[in-house]
C-alpha cells in the first residue's frame, strides 16, 4: 500500500490548517505527525483517511500497484481516535463479533482470543458503556491493531492508558502491526517512538 500527498491543502472558512503537502507513505514504514496542539494534526490524518476532502490538491491510494478509489480506501485501513465511538449497548465479545463481519481479523485471533490479549476476558460480556475510560481505549486499539488490513491509522492512542497500558499497545505494534503502514498523529513520544519518520505540521502552514 502507498498513499501519495500531492500539493495537499485542507482549509476551514478562509484559514488553511494546511498547504503544499508532497508526501509519500510506504508500506511497512511507520510515520509520526506532531505539532502543538491546534496544529491540523488530527486534520491531516483525516484527509489521508478520506474522512475528509482536501481544499486543494490530491490524494492517491495504490494497493499491489493498482489505484483504489478514494471511495474504496475504508476497506483497507483501520482507526483508532479520540472521536470515533464504540457501539456502547453491546458487550465487548458482541462489539468484536460485529466489527469482524466488516473487517476481518488477523488469521488466528477470533473475538475471545482478542479479548484475552488485551486483559478484557472477564469483561467479554459486560455491555462496553459500564468500561472505564481505560478499558474503552484498549477496545478502541485492538478493533484498530488485530484487523488484517495493510494501514494502520492512530490519533493519540494512548488516550486514557494508564504506563501497563502503553506498554501494552508498545508491544501490539511491534508484535501484530509491523508488517502494516502505521501512521501516528500524536505530540507523545510514547505513542510514536517506533516511527522511523516525523512530519511536523508547521512545515506546511500557509
Amino acid at each position: 500500500m502507498r498513499i501519495s500527498l500531492t500539493k495537499a491543502g485542507r482549509r476551514f472558512n478562509r484559514e488553511w490548517i494546511f498547504r503544499n503537502v508532497n508526501y509519500q507513505f510506504e508500506k511497512g514504514r511507520s510515520y509520526a505527525i506532531t505539532g502543538s496542539n491546534g496544529s491540523g494534526k488530527s486534520t491531516l490524518l483525516q484527509v489521508i483517511a478520506g474522512v475528509l476532502a482536501t481544499s486543494e490538491g490530491n490524494v492517491e491510494y495504490t494497493h499491489n500497484e493498482s489505484q483504489v478509489s478514494p471511495e474504496n480506501f475504508y476497506q483497507q485501513l483501520s482507526l483508532c481516535a479520540p472521536y470515533l465511538e464504540l457501539i456502547e449497548e453491546m458487550t465487548a465479545i458482541e462489539f468484536l463479533a460485529f466489527h469482524n463481519d466488516f473487517k476481518p481479523f488477523r488469521q488466528g485471533m477470533d473475538p475471545f482470543a482478542i479479548l484475552e490479549e488485551t486483559g478484557l476476558g472477564k469483561s467479554a460480556h459486560k455491555q462496553i458503556r459500564y468500561f472505564s475510560s481505560g478499558m474503552k481505549q484498549r477496545m478502541k486499539l485492538a478493533q484498530a491493531i488485530f484487523v488484517d488490513l495493510p494501514v494502520l491509522l492512530l490519533d493519540e492512542p494512548c488516550t486514557n492508558l494508564d504506563e501497563a497500558g502503553i506498554v501494552q499497545y508498545q508491544r501490539w505494534i511491534r508484535q501484530f502491526a509491523a508488517d502494516k503502514l502505521i501512521i501516528v498523529s500524536s505530540n507523545d513520544p510514547q505513542e510514536y517512538n517506533f516511527c522511523t519518520a516525523s512530519l511536523i505540521m508547521s512545515d506546511w502552514k500557509s
